[in-house]
Parts: C-alpha cells; structure tokens; sequence
C-alpha cells in the first residue's frame, strides 16, 4: 500500500549508506512487488481514491528521489544524471504546482489548492513517460545491485546511465509538446457546453 511506501522511504537509503546492499536490493524490489500489487487491486476493484492517486505516486518518488541522491553521494551514480532526473522532477513539480492553480474554480484559496475533492487537472503519462520511469526504476535498481554482482559491468552500466539520461529529457519534453498530457478539467465542461450551444 502507500502507507507502506512511505514507510520504506528511508530503510534503504540506511542500508546502503551502511553497505547492506542486499538488504537494500531486497526492500527496493518489495516497494516495487507491493506498488504494483496495489495498483492492480485499485483498478481491479475500482478501490482508487483521489487522495491515493496522489499519495502513492508521490511515495514511490519520494523513494526514488531519496535512492538517487543517496547513489550519487556513495558515487555510484553519476552526479550529472542525478542531476538530469531530480531536474526533470522538480520542473515538473513546478509545472503541477501552477497547472493546479491555474485551474482551480474560484474562489482561488490555500485551502481549496489543498482539497484534493475538487480535482481541476488530469495528468496523462506519456508513453515515453512511462518508459522513463521503468528505465530509472531498472537503473537505481542494478546500481543499488552493483557490489553483489561478481563480474564488471562499467561499460553495460555506463551505456544505461546514458540511455536514461536521454529518456528522462526526452520524457520531460514530452510533458510540454503533448497536447493531451494535462487536461484543464474546467475547459472540457466549458467546451462541452459550448459544443451544445
């Protein structure tokens, strides 16, 4: 669940900064077997909330974000694609950010951007998108794998880093020259409306 997400975010980021990478390989595949698992009870029995659609995928960035620092610092991770990933998050966390309030019905308060009741935005992962992310899930996986695998990797693994690194700009791109990745809720009723008239 989500809950158990959250609660995961940290365990990891103490194994590997301790060198207990099997330990921390092991909870990173159990977030990920769960997330799925909890994904695929919510939409099998229409048990998705609004407030979950939010929580877990912010769980499982969290997570990820936390990872990718934690990997660059051991310098298992290049620092320039740690960069080039938590810098697509964060422009995309902006771009959340106004899109929510841009598209907020009036009267536009702290209180109502905060009320997750009143959806104004949808956001559709792009294709590239979710490529991304199955791609920097697999990368911070192998590289948190990396001191149990017996045999050298450094070429495999650098042609990985680069492939998500052109991903992960591509995917941002994405979000900014898709017409259909966010949808203005407000604007389909208005052009409904319109369309009827």
């Amino acid at each position: 669940t989500w809950v158990t997400g959250v609660q995961t975010c940290a365990l990891p980021i103490y194994l590997v900064l301790n060198d207990a990478y099997a330990w921390a390989v092991g909870l990173f595949a159990y977030a990920g077997i769960t997330d799925l698992v909890d994904g695929w009870i919510a939409r099998k029995w229409n048990l998705q909330t609004v407030v979950g659609t939010i929580i877990d995928p912010l769980a499982d960035k969290i997570l990820m974000t936390v990872l990718t620092v934690t990997l660059a610092m051991q310098g298992m991770l290049p620092v320039w694609l740690a960069f080039i990933i938590l810098g697509r998050d964060v422009g995309l966390g902006i771009s959340a950010i106004y899109y929510r309030w841009i598209s907020l019905p009036p009267p536009k308060t702290f209180g109502r951007y905060w009320d997750f009741s009143l959806p104004s935005a949808e956001v559709h992962p792009t294709t590239i998108s979710k490529w991304n992310t199955a791609l920097q899930l697999g990368l911070i996986g192998a590289t948190t794998a990396m001191p149990l695998i017996p045999f050298e990797l450094g070429a495999t693994m650098t042609g990985f880093q680069y492939l998500v690194a052109a991903t992960t700009v591509w995917s941002g791109a994405s979000y900014v020259y898709s017409k259909d990745a966010v949808k203005i809720l407000n604007q389909k009723k208005d052009e409904k409306k319109d369309e009827k008239k």
